[in-house]
Formats: structure tokens, C-alpha cells, sequence
């Protein structure tokens, strides 16, 4: 089935009709619609409240049973223990980690059966490579245990989000390091979204019988699933647009042959897209009727209203409030948590910088 096309274009690029600029343009505008009358509004943001301050740009972040967060510190390498009253406690150093570019301890995920096993996984690029790696987390962090080795690692584009998903398998998602040929060989794992078995082993079900789900992706960094079940990501795109895609088994994304919109056989179109000043999305969450986005050069958080699948018109929320916004992940209490990322290299802190930030939604 074709998948609806959206387009966002910003206020500015409207303005200034077709361009010619080195940043790509030109074609027709396409404003998404509203969505039905019939459809959910969506939830509404409240004031942010600042949960904690003084990370080192925190990366990934998810929650045990109890409503703590495990946040992950890109550069230092460490696990720190967030509560909801903003405590902080390290649980750990991650060895092995080679911080690098945009490459360290990236993504975090906790065992769907914690209550038992008390397992936590990780994203962190090492000297050789990018890895999954399994530890036990009893408030205190176990040895890691390597699950899946061989990712490609680069200074750029090393994917990194981790999330388990209703079938109760991890999908795990990874960059082509700035080799755009790697996302469309599907005997890398580099350029995909890979679904692997709580031990690492390709799951049921996968498309080509490997760890591989869908492929043809620039950089993976958010993933979501509605209330249905349907999956979505985020994907940095080059000079044109980003994007939010609608994951499909088996599915191929396109990059590098397409960025954006490019109504080609064999390749699957995305929902909708930004223009890159405009977002640079990297975490991925679905609360009260909407995808929430967080926007790195874009300094927003992005609402996308959905339908059944369908998305509405983009929000944005907070606009050059908190700088840039890297992870946002729903809480046990149904608010937000959004973590800024001003300390990466390409921002400008403040000396709270960098912080969680609270988003209750109404």
C-alpha cells in the first residue's frame, strides 16, 4: 500500500518560493492537511520543569519498573541514575567505550522482563566497532556482555537507539558512518533498523532470515510505536530533508538514491519531512495521540498529530527555549522527558547545560 505523502515546509522556504540554493529546494510545497474531525486533538504540552541539571550530554535514556531513569552519557561513558525528584547517582562506567565524534555510549533499554532477569542493554562504539552489549542492573552495573558486535562505526552517523518493542524484541538502529553505499547492502549492518531476539540472535519473522528489518537509512536515531503497534523513526537526511518514516518490514528507505520524496519504485517514501534547519530529529516518542520529536539544529520539539497511522499537521513546541534536543522518551506518569544536548560540540550551554527536562502533557 503507498503510504500518504507529507511535506513541511517552513515559513521562510514558503516565502521564498523555489530555490536554487545549495541546500536543494525547488519543486511544489506540499502543506500536510488536518487530520479529520473524528480524529483524536492530541495532547497539549505544559511549561517544561527542569528534572536535572549539569549532564554530559545525555544520550539515551529508559525507565526501570519503579519510575527511576537510566541515562546514558555519550563522552564520560557513565549510566547515571535519574529519580523523578532529579537525583542523580552514577551506576556505572561502561568499559570498553571509545567516545569518538559522534560516536560513545549512545542508546539504553531495559529488559521487558526486568522484574526477573534485571537486564539492561546498551549502544556504545568501541575501538573496532559499534556493539549491543547486555548487563545486569541491580543498582549496581553488572559486566557487559557483547550481543551484537560488527556495526559499523564512524565519526559520524552511528545510529545508536535501542527500544524493545511490542513483540518483545530489540530493534536497534544504525548509521552508515557516512558511506551511503553501506544502507543498501544488506549484508552490512550499517544504514538500518535491525530486530534482534533479547540475546541478539536475528528474530523470528525478519525479511531476510539476518538481524536486518528494513534498510536504506542515512542515520536512525528515534523509534516509537502508537497504540496500534505501527513503528516510526526518525532519519537525519543530508542537505534537504529529514525525515519521520513509517517502518515497515523488509522495507527499503531509499538513502543515498533518495532523500525525501522520490515516488520510486522499490523505495519507500517517508510520512513527512523537514527541511534540515528545521529539526535534525533524533529521539522518538509517541504520548497522547502524537509523535514527539526532538529537534538538534531545529531547537524544538516537534508534535505530529496521528490518526490511524496518518499524520497531521507538525507542531513545533519550545523553539530556541532549551537549545538543542536530543532524546525524549514518555515517563511512567505519561508526561515527557527531554534531555538537551548542548554540550555535544555544536551547541551553546548554559551552565545548568545539560538538562532533563519534564513536559507534562494536558
Amino acid at each position: 500500500m503507498r503510504l500518504r505523502t507529507i511535506v513541511l515546509i517552513s515559513s521562510a522556504v514558503l516565502l521564498a518560493g523555489c530555490s536554487s540554493s545549495s541546500s536543494g529546494g525547488g519543486g511544489t510545497a506540499h502543506t500536510p492537511p488536518p487530520l479529520p474531525s473524528s480524529a483524536p486533538a492530541g495532547a497539549r504540552p505544559g511549561t517544561p520543569r527542569t528534572i536535572t541539571t549539569r549532564l554530559e550530554v545525555p544520550w539515551g535514556a529508559a525507565f526501570l519498573p519503579g519510575g527511576d531513569a537510566l541515562v546514558t552519557e555519550r563522552d564520560s561513558a557513565r549510566l547515571v541514575r535519574v529519580t523523578p525528584s532529579g537525583r542523580k547517582t552514577v551506576a556505572g562506567t561502561v568499559p570498553g567505550v571509545k567516545p569518538e565524534g559522534e560516536g560513545g555510549l549512545l542508546g539504553v533499554a531495559v529488559s521487558p522482563s526486568y522484574p526477573t532477569d534485571r537486564s539492561i542493554y546498551l549502544y556504545c562504539t568501541t575501538a573496532s566497532d559499534n556493539r549491543v552489549v547486555r548487563a545486569t542492573y541491580d543498582g549496581r552495573l553488572g559486566t557487559p556482555e557483547p550481543i551484537v558486535t560488527g556495526i559499523p562505526k564512524g565519526a559520524v552517523h552511528n545510529g545508536g537507539r535501542l527500544a524493545f518493542g511490542p513483540d518483545r524484541m530489540l530493534y536497534i538502529t544504525t548509521g552508515e558512518t557516512g558511506e551511503g553505499g553501506v544502507a543498501q547492502d544488506k549484508n552490512s549492518l550499517g544504514g538500518k533498523i535491525l530486530r534482534v531476539t533479547p540475546d541478539g540472535r536475528p528474530a523470528p519473522g525478519n525479511p531476510f532470515g539476518t538481524r536486518v528489518w528494513t534498510y536504506g537509512h542515512r542515520n536512525v536515531q528515534g523509534l516509537a510505536w502508537d497504540d496500534e503497534g505501527r513503528l516510526y523513526a526518525t532519519e537525519f537526511g543530508q542537505n534537504r530533508f529529514d525525515e519521520i518514516n513509517l517502518i515497515e518490514k523488509g522495507h527499503n528507505y531509499g538513502w543515498p538514491e533518495v532523500e525525501g520524496f522520490g515516488h520510486r519504485k522499490g523505495f519507500t517514501d517517508p510520512l513527512l519531512t523537514w527541511t534540515t534547519d528545521e529539526a535534525s530529529p533524533s529521539g522518538l516518542a509517541y504520548a497522547g495521540g502524537s509523535l514527539w520529536a526532538a529537534a538538534l539544529r531545529g531547537r524544538r520539539l516537534w508534535q505530529v498529530p496521528l490518526d490511524h497511522g496518518k499524520a497531521g499537521r507538525p507542531v513545533p513546541h519550545f523553539e530556541n527555549g532549551y537549545g538543542r534536543l536530543r532524546a525524549v522518551v514518555r515517563a511512567p506518569d505519561g508526561s515527557l522527558w527531554v534531555t538537551t544536548s548542548n554540550r555535544d560540540g555544536r551547541g551553546e550551554p548554559v551552565p545548568a547545560d545539560d538538562r532533563i527536562l519534564g513536559v507534562p502533557l494536558g
